[in-house]
Order: structure tokens, then sequence, then C-alpha cells
């Protein structure tokens, strides 16, 4: 697992850096474990964009992966390491001891051969899944889920990783990669050790049609268009926004303003909120 870049031969492979591929141990993904997947390109079910700047892309299969993690208590053997178009993190075709397969997330350092269980009583060893009340403090944990029996639906991407930080009553605390401590129900089932492919982050797509295959479409600044375009646009040469601080296109706040519902139940769970990102994109406070 690393990165590779090239000579400037050209003025994208002057930028680029790519996967190395290294941990990859097959090439063609295991056929019952795959479908189509239908992508909205950004469309609702009326065909309407409310998404923007998505569609295209190269076509993808979709794998099944197996978040619940609910096959308890039966040992399964690694097969193989594959790549998986549809994520950042690679992904672990597992042959269970009864015959069946499923894909996993591949967390890093599980290497091909190596055994995986999952259940209450599982020992605490990378790959394996328990209940959060079973994993000691200071445990890293993946695949974490947020409502007993549904699977796995946070810390999920390549290369993260949360950390069981607390234990108390029915509810088990974590601080998660955003660093936002919430608590957990206990019962909830979580995955031990951290996603691999941690050199995700640091690739480099080099150039716009390597975005375009990924389905991603461009974007143009606010201020660079008509005012029937957007709030920011218009005026002679570059203009400031014109209002007391910046919008999306139909006029609602932007870059910073809070979104999240002051009555969302699991407000109460949240210990501590995310650390702000003081990140802005290329143009500053433009939307």
């Amino acid at each position: 697992m690393g990165t590779r870049s090239y000579r400037p031969y050209t003025p994208s492979t002057r930028q680029v850096t790519l996967s190395d591929f290294a941990e990859i141990t097959r090439d063609e993904p295991e056929k019952s474990l795959t479908k189509s997947n239908h992508r909205p390109k950004g469309r609702n079910n009326r065909g309407v964009i409310t998404s923007r700047r998505r569609g295209g892309g190269h076509k993808r299969l979709y794998r099944i992966i197996d978040f619940h993690r609910n096959k308890h208590n039966i040992p399964a053997k690694v097969a193989s390491i594959e790549y998986d178009p549809n994520r950042n993190a690679r992904i672990a075709l597992l042959y269970y001891q009864d015959g069946e397969k499923r894909y996993i997330l591949h967390p890093a350092g599980l290497e091909v051969g190596a055994s995986v269980i999952s259940g209450p009583d599982a020992p605490i060893e990378v790959g394996n899944a328990l209940p959060l009340s079973n994993i000691p403090l200071g445990t890293s944990v993946h695949n974490v889920e947020l409502i007993p029996g549904k699977g796995g639906q946070i810390v999920r991407a390549a290369g993260v990783s949360a950390q069981v930080v607390a234990k108390e009553g029915k509810y088990v605390t974590l601080k998660l990669p955003s660093t936002e401590v919430r608590m957990v129900q206990r019962n909830c089932y979580a995955t031990i050790g951290q996603v691999g492919n941690s050199d995700a982050r640091n690739l480099s797509l080099g150039k716009a049609g390597r975005s375009r295959r990924l389905g991603r479409r461009p974007k143009v600044r606010g201020s660079v268009m008509n005012p029937v375009d957007h709030p920011h646009g218009g005026g002679e040469g570059r203009a400031p926004i014109g209002r007391s601080g910046p919008v999306t296109p139909w006029g609602k706040p932007t870059l910073g303003a809070k979104t999240r519902k002051p009555k969302k139940q699991s407000t109460a769970l949240v210990v501590r909120r995310r650390r702000k990102s003081s990140k802005r994109g290329r143009g500053g406070r433009q939307a």
C-alpha cells in the first residue's frame, strides 16, 4: 500500500499521484457478490437535478459488502484483497467454513490467509466484529453501527478509525475521525482495527479527465456567473459579493452556516461537536 508518481512528460503526469495497488491480490470480483448499479447522477425520481456537478463517469459494477457482520461464531478465511470502484477503501473476500462467501471492508494489517470471526465472544483481533460493550477502552474500531442490527454506517472510509473512550450505562462513547465525541448503544457492533488504504488521502488526480471518469463534472465560482445564475454574479470585473455573507445559488447562507436541525434526536448523544474546519475553497469566500 503506497503511492507512485511519474516524470513530468506531460502536464498531467507532473501532478498525478496514483496508488501502487500493491495490496491487491485478485483482479476480477466474485461474480455472485456483484450486481448492476443504477447511478442517479444527481437526479431525483422525477429526473430533476438535486445535486449539481454529478454525471458521466465510467460504468461500475457494485460489490455487495457485508456491513452487518451478522454471521456469528463461524470462522472465515481471507481469500483475497480486491479493488472496489465504489469506495476508496479496499475490500476483502471471506470464505466461511459453511461455504458462504462475503465481502468486508479491508482493515489495515489483515493478510490473505488470516482468519476472522464475528460474535460477542470473538477475540480482540484485527478484522473481528464484536458488540461495543465487549471491546476494551482505547481500541480502534471501524464500520460502527448506530442502530443495533442495521449494519455499520459510520467510520468506513479509507484510513479512518474511531476510538472507544468510555462506557457508561447502556452507551459506549466513541471519538470519531471528525474529532466528534458521541455515544452509541452498547449492543451495536463494530469491527476491530483501522480501515486500510490510508494512502488514499495522498492521491492527486492530476487532470480534469480523471475527475470526469469518477463522475464529477466541472464547477464554476458564483462570482464569475451572471446575476441571473447566481447571487454573487454580475458587476464589472472582479466584484465583491454585495451581501453580508456568501450565499448559495438559491440565496441561503453558506460557507460556515450551520445546517444541522436544532431538534435532531441524536443531538442528545453528541458529547462534543466536531472541530470546525478552517479550510475554504479556491476563491476565498465565494460559493
